[in-house]
């Protein structure tokens, strides 16, 4: 069993930073990453999907039913604005 969220934040550089996270997290998380598409998972079994089109990144998150939910999307939040930082980009969780 596990907890989930999406969200969707508006940007035309959706693949850039999808790919610059999962090439980011390669090191800790077996990560698998084209233009259109991410999907990253911790060993802890946290698990991140990313969608990118030519005006949105789109977000699923998933974290095991023990997992913290919260914490994970802030992680998740707070990589892509650091990434984001020459826009003002704004994150909608569900």
């Amino acid at each position: 069993m596990t907890q989930k969220d999406s969200a969707i934040a508006e940007t035309e550089h959706a693949s850039r930073y999808l790919q610059q996270l999962g090439k980011h997290w390669s090191h800790k998380a077996e990560v698998s990453v084209t233009p259109e598409t991410a999907t990253i998972t911790f060993p802890n079994g946290n698990h991140l999907t990313m969608q990118a089109t030519p005006n949105h990144l789109t977000l699923a998150i998933s974290v095991p039913t023990d997992g913290d939910l919260a914490h994970f999307r802030d992680v998740v939040d707070r990589h892509i604005l650091r990434f984001a930082f020459r826009e003002d980009l704004t994150i909608l969780w569900d």
